[in-house]
């Protein structure tokens, strides 16, 4: 029967490799780790805007592939902190290629991970994150007691009248046992987890290949291994409630409550797992390395096309060979070179401006943090990543939609002065405003971001600034087909300006009074030839 189990167990992992997860997703678990992770060392740290922006969760979905809870928690971390180089994923090319390609060693580390997979592993990670539970000043009479509970059990078979001191003592610990109760609970899920943690990581330690991970995690193994015995308790508390050996829970929860088992061993476990943070952080990491690159070599599997990134630190310099969004169904590959200059796209509306800034943005991330890129060539410097996409009306705090984007902006410019090398993400620059100020403000704004070695990719429907930046910026543009009565995209991506507008058009094919149709094109040629002028004075002054 065992024999079988292991062979439906394998055959499973087998057929999942590759494909997306089925299991949902609780953000709130899955970030809890990133959240109070010290990321000071990180060369950037992604912000919650700019995940927001480029809908970090659903790409999170599709990209994590991990055995276990531990795993999960440090994917999602790794996906939002670009490290300072490369080392880390340079030598985890070899472990991805024998994960790919030796199917047995694969599916035994698999099989060990599926061991952390229960939510309340999710849990691990407060035991050397969050502050430890103290014992309370009146702590000291506990051992008191329970060392008097102790003595008057064994004096009681020689007189019986110490049954009574028992019983009295009783009382007074049926109080401090159900106090104790909710502490216990608060570790009811994370202390018995980390034994079973810490068990894995001694597993996988095992196998020669991911010795190099962590040459010295035995060290941190062996000092948990130390508090080993009353984590048991804990594993054996679980373990009645889950058989529902009810006899048994009553006798032994009678005896526990008589000597004060549970604050003894509690707080006795904790005061040792608070001097333990750095080892339990150890075997987490060790663990949840293994299991995420794990989770990219079934992403790479399950690609049709992907690339390992250049890097060209240093340069102004970023290019992309049939590039596309991991999130789009079929997305249409598109190419791109930037050289010393920025990117400022125009096109229409649903032409695919704001999805192509998107897909560059996100090649970037994942190609910085876990080394593949969605193409099949992709150069690029180390930057950080900051954009302003997806902006809204604070009505909280009593911010317009333009008053949230100009203070978005401020902070890009601000980081633009640092000398730091940045990517920044434009989407329709200051379309809270009026034209004139929107023109005037968009072009010294992009002139500003674009200085140093910073990189700019900014759509927009105003064909001015093309006009005003196009020694700047490299010009793209996205455009459709306007038939009788339909609108088709074709999503490729074409350089210069977009010279063709449709807007009128789509009005038209769309059955909108001739009257109206009329006098829309009237005054576009009138403006046009107004705009024409006021920009070549620009340029020529």
């Amino acid at each position: 029967m065992f024999r079988n189990r292991k062979k439906r167990i394998k055959e499973m992992l087998l057929s999942e490799f590759g494909n997306l997860k089925t299991d949902s997703f609780d953000f709130v678990d899955i970030e809890s780790y990133f959240r109070k992770k010290d990321h000071s060392a990180a060369f950037q740290t992604l912000s919650d805007k700019t995940c927001n922006d480029l809908d970090f969760q659903e790409l999170f979905m599709f990209i994590d592939r991990t055995n276990s809870k531990v795993g999960q928690q440090y994917f999602y971390n790794k996906l939002r902190n670009i490290p300072a180089d490369s080392t880390e994923n340079i030598r985890n090319e070899r472990l991805l290629d024998e994960f790919t390609n030796n199917p047995d060693f694969r599916v035994s580390v698999q099989s060990q991970l599926s061991k952390l997979n229960d939510r309340e592993v999710y849990h691990i990670a407060s035991l050397f994150q969050d502050e430890i539970l103290k014992s309370p000043k009146w702590y000291f009479i506990v051992p008191l007691l329970s060392f008097t509970s102790l003595l008057s059990f064994i004096m009681a078979f020689f007189n019986p009248v110490f049954f009574l001191v028992i019983l009295g003592l009783s009382i007074i610990n049926i109080v401090i046992h159900f106090w104790n109760k909710k502490n216990l609970f608060n570790y009811f899920s994370s202390i018995p987890q980390l034994s079973n943690l810490n068990g894995v990581a001694q597993e996988l330690f095992k196998n020669d290949n991911l010795k190099e991970i962590n040459p010295n995690l035995m060290k941190s193994a062996s000092v948990i291994n130390k508090v080993s015995n009353r984590m048991s308790f804990f594993n054996l508390e679980v373990e009645i409630q889950t058989d529902q050996r009810m006899f048994f829970w009553l006798v032994f929860e009678l005896v526990k409550i008589v000597f004060l088992i549970e604050p003894l061993f509690l707080f006795g476990t904790l005061k040792r797992i608070d001097t333990k943070r750095k080892e339990i952080e150890d075997v987490f990491l060790f663990v949840g390395e293994i299991d995420a690159i794990i989770s990219i070599a079934s992403l790479r599997k399950g690609l049709n096309h992907f690339c390992t990134p250049k890097i060209i630190d240093g340069q102004k310099r970023l290019f992309a060979q049939e590039v596309y969004h991991p999130l789009i169904e079929n997305c249409v590959k598109n190419n791109l070179k930037v050289n010393d200059k920025s990117v400022l796209l125009t096109g229409s509306n649903m032409s695919g401006k704001t999805s192509f800034i998107r897909t560059i943005a996100i090649n970037v991330i994942t190609g910085l943090t876990i080394n593949t890129c969605f193409a099949e060539h992709f150069s690029m410097p180390r930057v950080r990543v900051f954009s302003a996409i997806r902006i809204s009306d604070d009505l909280m705090n009593d911010r317009s939609y333009y008053f949230e984007e100009v203070m978005t902006i401020k902070e890009m410019i601000d980081k633009s002065k640092g000398g730091n090398l940045n990517l920044f993400l434009l989407d329709e620059i200051f379309k809270g405003t009026n034209t004139v100020e929107r023109i005037s403000a968009g072009k010294a704004v992009l002139s500003s971001l674009n200085e140093g070695n910073n990189i700019v990719f900014v759509s927009t429907h105003d064909i001015e600034l093309a006009d005003l930046l196009k020694n700047e910026y490299d010009l793209y543009h996205f455009s459709e087909i306007v038939d009788h009565k339909t609108v088709d995209f074709d999503y490729t991506l074409k350089e210069g300006k977009l010279k063709n507008r449709n807007a009128i058009r789509i009005l038209q094919i769309n059955d909108y009074p001739e009257s109206i149709i009329k006098e829309a094109i009237e005054i576009s040629e009138e403006l046009d030839k107004i705009t024409v002028a006021n920009t070549q004075s620009l340029l020529v002054n």
